[in-house]
């Protein structure tokens, strides 16, 4: 057993608190989030049951991911008209650039907060 498995094994959760496996390695009717929502299924309120650890070989750090008992959860809210409209409304002051006005087909760029016509003008105006 390596070092870094040892780090991730902790069933009965004495060194984290909660019951630790590693990575890829959970117990069966345990699911993270992702795993549930694939399944049409949401954690639904309940408490974190157990983790899933691996070690970041370039940092040394911890990634954990939580788990859900699968028989505990329940189903996914439908979507109401009001929450699309909501979504929509985001999606469209994502893809506007506040500089210049303009609706693109791609969200704009969160490091440059608007379009890149707009970002670097002189570079577009030389071509």
């Amino acid at each position: 057993m390596s070092a870094a498995w040892g780090k991730c094994f902790d069933p009965n959760g004495v060194r984290y608190g909660v019951p630790t496996y590693p990575w890829k390695l959970a117990p069966d009717g345990l699911c993270t989030r992702r795993q549930l929502r694939a399944q049409g299924l949401r954690p639904g309120g309940q408490p974190i049951q157990a983790q899933v650890m691996r070690i970041n070989r370039r940092s040394g750090g911890p990634r954990v991911a939580y788990l859900y008992r699968e028989d505990l959860a329940k189903p996914v809210r439908p979507m109401t008209s009001r929450k699309w409209g909501a979504l929509a409304l985001a999606m469209l002051a994502r893809r506007t650039c506040p500089t210049c006005g303009i609706t693109y087909e791609y969200c704009m760029p969160r490091s440059l907060g608007m379009c890149v016509l707009c970002a670097y003008p002189d570079e577009h105006e030389r071509k």
